[in-house]
């Protein structure tokens, strides 16, 4: 077997070449592809070497030569052996080559239209469509994902089986429509801010044993490959994740993504946060997050935006937790958690969100939009009311803004600070009328509402909430303003001596 190696990922490439080679398979590479491997010390042709053609155009053209494409798209048949023979060709079986990341170039911030242009790649697509053509000979490889696949094909039978050529071709060629696919967009992004036709390709993770209930079928799917975990992270331990758990992993993450400042933890139960809280040291914003509603956090999800630590896991006492999400563990907290063997941990890589843009079924359609990750950059807070913020307040109020922005709307947060802990103290979400989400955290927060402040993610349509609020002890208010009854709602705040503030932007999360 002879295999065509050119990749720009080299993510396990040393490792997949050395099994090649153990297998008796000859390997011809390009460019940087060829340096790697002689770097390891393993046999391997270069392109040049094979085509008497050097590299050209800073690299743009090394793969485009007939003595390649020829042994790639040759049939098993004399006349096609017989013209090989002529330019001095020989078949070549497998290909394995990835693109040019174009799609993690152009999703940088700064990004210019020349760097996306050299990052179009032109021989990497043909070499796989004319792999993926012929796949009743050729085996094609685009995702470094199926190298181990590969390897125990050729192990079992001398060459990749007829089964997996097909499965990797339909790969292949969705890769490519893929790849083209992002190239438009982005160029028609540059016209418009939304293109008129998206496709995707989604890579299938795993089957779920179910989805939302048992008689319903769930899989899940990877916007990048089919290696990566869910979200994106590592599962550590834990039963299999289930649909229910996914949901609740994402909006804690979600959430708890956005309080960069200080070590912070959500607590999620079926989408809704029932504790959010930032300290200095993360056993105490647990002990925060938990107080604000213990009966919710009982099998819910936790998520920590830094490492979690042995204190951290004793903090947790027995309490019952689905799924624990952080940036890392400690081999201390590890070691603790092996002892919940139903609980899941998952590893996540970073505090990003991607993509930037979020997407939503609804019947017989999808809805777009952008990613709501908080006030834009222009935004102004301006006080309303007689009664300024202290500055206390102020930092309260901007804790409790970003919280609220992960409840279901109408979303209302009370929130407080004890030692230098910010948390949430009561929430209330998901209901049709605002005045109802202020009584639910009201009676969430019982005797700690009073002195505490208040976020609503909307305007406030009436001022009985203000009165609601007023009557459990809140004493700022932080909330986007533009009803038109915005100055009876300032009237009722002046009346009860709260302070209040307009930041001009809503933030419903349906």
């Amino acid at each position: 077997m002879k295999a065509l190696l050119s990749v720009s990922d080299k993510t396990n490439l040393t490792e997949f070449a050395a099994g090649l080679i153990a297998h008796h398979v000859e390997l011809v590479a390009s460019g940087g592809t060829a340096r790697v491997l002689k770097a390891a010390g393993l046999p391997v042709t270069t392109v040049e070497e094979l085509t008497h053609s050097p590299e050209v155009l800073d690299g743009r053209v090394k793969t485009l030569h007939p003595v390649i494409h020829a042994g790639i798209l040759a049939r098993d048949s004399d006349n096609d052996r017989s013209d090989l023979e002529k330019i001095g060709a020989s078949m070549i079986d497998l290909v394995v080559v990835n693109l040019y990341p174009f799609q993690k170039t152009v999703a940088q911030k700064y990004v210019t239209l020349a760097d996306a242009i050299e990052n179009i790649d032109i021989g990497g697509v043909a070499l796989i469509r004319a792999a993926a053509k012929n796949y009743q000979r050729v085996a094609v490889v685009c995702d470094p994902c199926d190298y181990d696949l590969v390897l125990r094909d050729i192990a079992q039978h001398g060459f990749v089986s007829l089964q997996t050529r097909e499965v990797l071709a339909l790969k292949a060629f969705s890769h490519t429509a893929a790849y083209d696919a992002a190239i438009r967009d982005y160029l028609l992004g540059m016209q418009s801010p939304s293109s008129p036709l998206i496709m995707l390709t989604l890579h299938q993770v795993q089957e779920l044993r179910y989805g939302e209930n048992p008689h319903q079928q769930a899989v899940l799917y990877s916007y990048n490959n089919a290696c990566e975990g869910p979200l994106g992270g590592k599962v550590l331990q834990g039963k299999e994740l289930s649909y229910n758990n996914l949901l609740d992993l994402d909006a804690a993450w979600r959430a708890v993504a956005q309080f960069k400042a200080q070590p912070s933890v959500v607590i999620v139960k079926h989408l809704s946060p029932s504790g959010i809280a930032s300290a200095s040291e993360l056993p105490a914003a647990f002990r925060a997050a938990y107080a604000c509603d213990p009966t919710s956090a009982f099998g819910g999800v936790v998520a920590a935006n830094t490492t979690i630590d042995l204190a951290t896991v004793e903090a947790m006492g027995d309490l019952f937790i689905e799924c624990i999400a952080a940036l890392g563990f400690t081999d201390e907290a590890l070691a603790r958690l092996a002892r919940r063997k139903n609980c899941r941990l998952l590893e996540m890589p970073n505090l990003d969100i991607e993509p930037e843009y979020e997407l939503r079924s609804i019947l017989r359609g999808v809805l777009r939009q952008q990613v709501d990750k908080g006030d834009p950059a222009q935004t102004e807070w301006r006080t309303v009311t007689k009664t300024a913020p202290t500055d206390d307040q102020m930092r309260l109020l901007q804790f409790a803004w970003v919280a609220t922005q992960h409840v279901k709307s109408n979303a209302i947060v009370f929130a407080k600070e004890s030692n230098g802990v910010l948390a949430t103290v009561g929430i209330g979400g998901g209901q049709p009328n605002r005045v109802d989400c202020v009584r639910m955290a009201a009676a969430r927060a019982g005797k700690h509402a009073k002195g505490a402040v208040m976020a609503s993610d909307a305007f406030f349509p009436f001022a009985d909430s203000i009165r609601e609020a007023a009557a459990a002890g809140i004493v700022a208010i932080v909330q986007p303003g533009g009803s038109v009854r915005d100055q009876e709602v300032i009237a009722a705040a002046d009346d009860a001596g709260i302070a209040m503030l307009f930041t001009g932007v809503r933030h419903f999360r349906h």
